[in-house]
């Protein structure tokens, strides 16, 4: 019972997502949204209604074995963008009963799974899922929730007594069933509460800065007990093993998240840009608006967009190990959208600042897809302490095969040439120790984030034999182009920084990178925006 190698057809696919779409349009109006998000108000009919036995659109994340549809990561990403361009709020009160239910699936026994996944497919439960304390955010190694056992008179464990509190928990308030991460004798492992239980508390929901439709709160655990198989697996110190296990959906979901709300917010922007008329021309034609507001974000969006798919089918392929690349979709895809949709504030004006144009909403819902499930700074550390070990295994090879690969296929210079000089900047910044430093194992993070997006958005412009594919390859060439000069120009920069390199090694460091060449790259690109503005705009007509 895995959700690797697991995934909906086309048909299903598409018939849940017209689902989601027929029942937003319903409930989901602009009124409602906003109305939701002036008085903090979590949709509890329209959750309910999802998880109800018409819709049961939880069914999506739960295995076929226990009545779901056994959706995959493909499915999780789709639903979740499509979901967060109509509500952010929502979509993370909804999308997370699939985090809640995620150690269930990785961690219970056949027994735990058939019981617990069972009646939340049944019975349509909200699930939240407990980790994150006041002091312990990332640093799960702080945990200060603790699960003590408790013995019967032959000695054995009948039982665990939890105590503790968990800060910032989705759907904590609203929860029938909670995954919650404790210590235990043998180190942290994953419990399943019900909300009834005697000693469990929740807090008052928190006052937050956006996606205030969604219900958070503290969930409190005073003398707690819970049977001693409510332990996921009935094995202890197994919690952060199966919390990794799915770090790919989860992130992934983030991802999505920040994708679709940032879509949103752009391609509102690029309505408003054909209506609004100044100096007698709609302000589309103008490249102030264009060049500067619209077509650098469509072009992170649609590198975002090709590395979350990639993602996606290679979690559905059953490939292990795909925590990092997980971590560059959401801090790369989280970060496009919440500077799209400040972008897209920028575009409206002063009608921008305002409720009734919705942007302003988005932009303060999309700001927490860079906080929660990992903040972008802790996937910098993630990322680059795990690419700067991998390039010094494989001497540089791991991102100059991805530049052999592309210039394989004819396509790509720029991008290819980008990978060369990452690999070279992280050797000669190892040479000198560099990556101890903070600061510079995030610059590199960056970069390996801005580079691995760049190859797969190449791959798939070459690939793709659609409508699409004229925009595509000029997003591609572009962010292709950026991702070049930014090695370059960060690389060269850090080494200066830290004072470390004699004259002869930077001049060496210049040539081994060809930077002249990185930097000429730009050649060619207005008219590569132009290309770009104009496909946006037949998209949209």
């Amino acid at each position: 019972m895995d959700r690797t190698r697991a995934g909906l057809d086309d048909e299903t696919l598409g018939f849940v997502l017209q689902t989601l779409k027929t029942v937003t349009e319903r409930r989901l109006d602009q009124e409602t949204r906003l109305h939701l998000d002036e008085d903090a108000e979590f949709p509890l009919d329209l959750v309910d209604e999802m998880l109800g036995p018409e819709l049961g659109l939880h069914l999506l994340f739960l295995p076929e074995e226990v009545g779901g549809l056994g959706g995959g990561g493909r499915d999780l990403f789709r639903v979740s963008e499509e979901l967060a361009r109509v509500d952010l709020a929502v979509a993370t009160a909804f999308l997370a009963i699939a985090l809640g239910v995620d150690p269930i699936i990785v961690g219970g026994t056949l027994e735990q799974k058939q019981h617990w996944l069972g009646r939340i497919a049944e019975e349509g439960l909200i699930v939240a899922y407990g980790v994150t304390e006041p002091e312990a955010g990332s640093n799960v190694a702080n945990l200060k929730t603790v699960a003590e056992p408790i013995l019967d008179d032959s000695g054995n464990i009948r039982a665990y007594r939890i105590d503790g509190t968990k800060q910032f928990i989705t759907n904590g308030g609203v929860a029938k069933i909670y995954t919650v991460l404790a210590k235990t004798p043998n180190g942290p492992s994953f419990f399943v509460i019900e909300r009834d239980t005697p000693g469990f508390t929740v807090g008052p929901p928190e006052h937050k800065h956006g996606i205030r439709a969604s219900n958070t709160t503290q969930i409190i655990m005073e003398g707690v007990e819970v049977p001693a198989d409510h332990l996921l697996g009935l094995e202890e110190g197994k919690g952060l093993e199966q919390a990794n296990e799915v770090f790919g959906f989860t992130r992934l979901m983030v991802a999505a998240f920040g994708l679709g709300a940032g879509e949103e917010a752009l391609q509102r922007a690029i309505d408003y840009g054909h209506e609004r008329v100044q100096f007698g021309e709609a302000l589309y034609s103008k490249q102030g608006f264009t060049h500067k507001l619209i077509v650098p974000h469509a072009v992170r969006l649609e590198a975002a967009r090709a590395h979350c798919e990639e993602v996606s089918e290679r979690l559905d392929s059953g490939e292990p190990g795909l925590q990092v690349e997980g971590a560059v979709a959401k801090f790369f895809a989280t970060e496009a959208g919440n500077a799209a949709a400040d972008a897209a504030i920028q575009a409206h004006g002063g009608y921008g600042y305002t409720h009734e144009y919705e942007v302003e909403k988005i932009r303060r819902d999309v700001r927490i897809t860079t906080i929660y499930e990992g903040t972008s700074e802790i996937l910098q550390n993630i990322i680059g302490t795990h690419r700067w070990r991998m390039v010094v295994k494989t001497k540089g090879r791991f991102y100059r095969d991805m530049a052999t690969g592309l210039r394989e296929m004819g396509t790509g210079e720029a991008v290819a040439m980008a990978a060369d000089a990452l690999s070279e900047t992280i050797l000669a910044c190892h040479t000198k120790k560099l990556p101890r430093e903070q600061w510079v194992m995030f610059e590199l993070a960056r970069l390996a984030a801005e580079v691995e997006t760049a190859v797969v958005l190449a791959r798939k412009a070459a690939r793709d034999a659609g409508p699409r594919k004229e925009l595509l390859m000029a997003c591609a060439r572009l962010h292709g182009a950026a991702a070049a000069r930014d090695v370059g120009q960060t690389g060269l920069r850090v080494l200066l920084a830290s004072g470390r390199y004699a004259p002869d090694e930077i001049a060496g460091y210049r040539e081994s990178v060809r930077f002249d060449e990185l930097l000429a790259t730009s050649e060619g690109e207005l008219e590569l925006m132009n290309q770009v503005a104009t496909a946006l705009e037949a998209d949209t007509v």
